[in-house]
């Protein structure tokens, strides 16, 4: 999630106020200390303009 909030052009402080959430929180997440659901990332993708796609091979 780092390598795509930088390739955004995003500093931690934009995308945790534009997710609205704590430093902590974007810090587990670019960390990847406990899996995100699913609202979540559609909600960071969204933050940086991105489309969320999941797929099953």
């Amino acid at each position: 999630m780092k390598e795509a909030r930088v390739r955004a052009g995003l500093t931690p402080k934009e995308l945790r106020e534009r997710l609205g959430v704590s430093v902590p929180a974007v810090n587990k997440l670019e960390k990847r200390n406990t899996p995100p659901s699913v609202t979540t990332l559609e909600r960071v993708a969204q933050a940086l303009g991105r489309k969320l796609v999941i797929e099953f091979d």
